[in-house]
């Protein structure tokens, strides 16, 4: 027996990735173990055992592989030098997968997949983190709000009313959120997430042109589980989660999960000394499960969020309009001011911060039923919004653009899709059908009292909206010999909307009333591309996607009926080609994509001029536009407790034809004469605007402790280019690029059961904008946030 009794050393075991809702568990690098003869140990997917009248010895597996009993001999016949020299123990060495989703590298896809465990250890509690973790991606508050701009791969548009369908769509387990605001309190509990860049929609949900965003929330277990985490950090942050799931009774399960957030403000007034930004937001999950048979699973799902959380305010950068001085603010102070008339016309208390006062409520049905050769699926749900959100787009303490709205809006989906059951089959297909319908209802609020001469008044717009769309998809592949793959798939969307009771008013003035408006697409999207395996280790593919988004309009402070008018549909024809790759499994991972974007009516924020108002932002299509790139994730383990990965983005795009107003030189033209001249321009051959390089990525070492605890620690990273805010955008109309540094040290248990973090984000303190944009009389940034300290205690039982 050896000295310390009959175990050495205890190597932690971990589900085998492809075990559905396993919870994947960090190993520390491998340990070995004694195991006394007759016993069996199971690691992972690894069971040994051994008999009392002979005794083998496992060897370290090579990198990337198992750990597998080496060759010996017949039990009936041992060598009896080995039962001489031996005692009757076996040696183990635990080898942990290191790269997560090693199934996805078969995949023909540019998609960045990322654990839980990663999602806890960068902070990511917000649909704007991911940015940190995938490739050209760039997501963005609208003035600082829980509103969000997706741009993947320079896909994407400024959507500040937020009442059209998005370029790039987020699921929540396989729920379309086609209003991104929805999502607001709902990233906590998760399994994962997975960004897929291009056109998508063949397979399952909605066709769009950006890609989707694929949010998965954890499922209820079989046995009694629960779990807690408490994030505390500098300015008096707080988030707090808790689960707990389990059975119920035969082939019924359950999962109730929550969180709340509070303070984290680090904004002042200097003119008074108030404190802005602080978190005021709680949120509850819950799941039923049933299952009353192998083949059948029935999930209930229910979602709750009540956000009245303060916003971030942005910081006056340049005066377009008038002569009167800009405050001089520091990187974190921001001065905002409502006037009691103002709090009365709106219905809020006298004094209100900028901030939130959303609630937003759901919930889904997902049925699957496996008929042996194929699966059917339903997903049913229905998502509603009630928010009212108070911004002062002006950036300063006097009334030139306070803005107050109200949504109230709700969507319903239905899928319904059938496709094969087995996925070893060489033949794959997907047939289904998608039913989309929404209403929403929206006023706006402004406050342009202090704006005198050319308003000097507040005023509101309020309009409805009605929204209807049907799609039919299907995608088939099959593997031909040489481990080549065709596949090709096919949607048809029909989309009909419309936009009624558009009303402006000035009050103490005039009332508009304007003809409601509508507009239908019936169009075709589609993909087709081939994979080689090459080896077991690497695979090329090549695609030739068609993405297609419906057009929309653009409602907020409404003065002509042009402005109404409907923006049309946009297409993408998309080409890519990638590989994926483990040249050194288990040591080196290396993907990468390339791909060009052949755009047809772009939608794309322009502006427009309205007489004796000034220059307004308005969505619109440039006919023809092409954007270009690649893009590469690199995981590695040079040495034996290193682990790095390394994402980065070049994109390059330019408008080949999109004649609009130049905001620029009309602004100036203006504050040069006093008169409001639209100056006319076509940006054929500018630059998109978007970050032409973005980096992030994290280095970790693993170091045991003992045989009972480890410690992990190192730091993260992020680089973003500078991004043109308008067309053409140079000077303040461009955000400066910045880079961001973080670190974290955790401390956890062979068990996993518990650990304590300790981070640090944005260490060096950088002073970066995260958004700009204009708002009647100033440019303003949207300041992204200080350097945050904090620490985390998470425990699963």
């Amino acid at each position: 027996m050896p000295p310390n009794g009959p175990f050495r050393s205890v190597s932690r075991c971990f589900p085998h990735p492809a075990a559905h809702g396993a919870r994947q568990k960090r190993l520390f690098p491998a340990a070995r173990c004694a195991v006394p003869a007759g016993i069996s140990l199971v690691l992972g997917v690894c069971v040994i055992t051994t008999a009392a009248a002979h005794a083998a010895t496992l060897r370290p597996a090579a990198p990337g592989k198992h750990a597998r009993p080496a060759p010996s001999q017949s039990p009936q016949k041992p060598p009896r030098a080995t039962l001489a020299a031996k005692p009757e123990t076996v040696e183990v060495t635990a080898q942990r997968r290191d790269f997560s989703y090693p199934e996805a590298q078969h995949t023909p896809d540019a998609s960045t997949r990322v654990t839980a465990d990663r999602l806890l250890s960068r902070g990511i509690v917000t649909l704007r983190g991911l940015e940190y973790i995938a490739p050209n991606l760039t997501i963005q508050s609208i003035n600082g709000t829980a509103s969000t701009n997706f741009y993947l791969r320079g896909v994407g548009f400024n959507d500040f009313t937020q009442n059209n369908m998005g370029p790039v769509l987020t699921y929540f387990d396989d729920v379309p959120f086609i209003y991104s605001g929805m999502t607001d309190g709902m990233m906590f509990d998760m399994a994962g997430a997975t960004v897929t860049p291009g056109p998508v929609g063949t397979k399952h949900g909605m066709s769009d042109t950006g890609g989707e965003v694929m949010l998965r929330t954890a499922d209820p277990t079989d046995t009694w589980h629960a779990g807690a985490k408490q994030d505390i950090a500098s300015y008096a942050r707080s988030r707090s989660e808790a689960y707990v799931s389990g059975p119920l009774a035969k082939g019924l399960t359950f999962r109730l999960s929550g969180q709340t957030q509070q303070g984290g403000g680090w904004q002042t007034n200097p003119l008074n000394g108030d404190h802005l930004g602080d978190a005021d937001l709680w949120a509850l999950r819950g799941k039923l499960r049933y299952r009353p048979d192998s083949h059948t699973t029935i999930t209930l799902s229910g979602h709750f969020t009540q956000d009245d959380s303060q916003v971030v305010t942005g910081i006056p950068i340049d005066r377009l309009i008038g002569t009167a001085a800009l405050p001089k603010l520091a990187w974190q102070q921001a001065e905002w001011g409502m006037r009691p008339q103002f709090a009365r016309l709106i219905g809020r208390p006298a004094g209100l911060k900028p901030g939130e006062h959303n609630q937003y409520w759901g919930a889904d049905l997902n049925i699957s039923h496996d008929f042996g050769p194929a699966t059917l699926t339903s997903i049913s749900a229905f998502n509603t919004e009630r928010r009212g959100e108070y911004t002062d787009q002006d950036a300063t303490a006097q009334s030139q653009a306070d803005t107050y709205r109200d949504i109230d809006s709700n969507v319903f989906t239905q899928e319904l899709r059938l496709s094969s059951s087995h996925s070893e089959d060489r033949l794959q297909w997907t047939v289904g059908a998608m039913y989309e319908r929404s209403r929403m209802h929206q006023r706006f609020f402004f406050d342009y009292t202090d704006y005198v001469p050319a308003r000097g008044y507040m005023m509101s717009t309020t309009f409805g909206l009605n929204q209807e769309s049907t799609s039919e998809f299907g995608n088939i592949s099959y593997r031909l010999p040489h481990n080549i793959t065709l596949w090709a798939g096919l949607l048809h969307e029909l989309d009909d909307r419309s936009i009624s009771n558009l009303q402006s008013v000035i009050y103490g003035g005039s009332t508009r009333n304007f003809h409601g408006e509508s507009t239908a697409a019936n169009q075709f999207a589609g993909q087709i591309g081939i994979s080689w395996q090459m080896t077991q280790n690497a695979m090329l593919y090549y695609k030739m996607s068609k993405g297609f988004k419906p057009g929309g309009f653009t409602a907020n402070n409404t003065q002509l009926q042009a402005q109404l008018d409907p923006f049309k549909p946009e297409t993408v024809l998309t080409y890519e080609v990638g590989f994926k790759s483990d040249p050194i499994p288990n040591r080196l991972r290396i993907n990468g994509a390339a791909f060009y974007n052949d755009y047809h009516n772009q939608q794309i924020l322009g502006t427009v001029l309205i007489p004796n108002y000034g220059p307004d932002s308005e969505i619109t299509n440039a006919p023809k536009s092409e954007s270009w790139g690649f893009e590469g994730t690199i995981e590695a383990r040079p040495v034996e407790r290193l682990f790095i990965t390394q994402n980065f983005g070049w994109q390059r795009g330019t408008f080949q034809n999109f004649p609009t107003v130049n905001r620029a030189k009309t602004n100036a033209y203006y504050a040069a004469h006093g008169i409001w001249r639209a100056i006319n321009d076509n940006f054929s051959g500018v630059d998109m605007g978007q970050p032409k390089l973005t980096l992030n990525g994290s280095a970790e070492w693993r170091q045991p402790l003992g045989h009972h605890y480890g410690l992990d620690f190192g730091p993260d990273w992020l680089y973003r280019g500078s991004q043109a805010m308008t067309p053409g955008g140079t000077g303040f109309y461009r955000l400066p690029p910045y880079f961001l540094l973080g670190a974290h040290v955790t401390f956890r248990p062979a068990s996993s059961h518990w650990q304590a973090t300790l981070y640090a984000q944005n260490i060096l303190n950088r002073h970066y904008s995260e958004s700009g944009g204009q708002a009647t009389t100033v440019y303003m940034y949207i300041p992204g946030t200080p350097r945050f300290i904090g620490a985390r205690l998470s425990c699963d039982f």
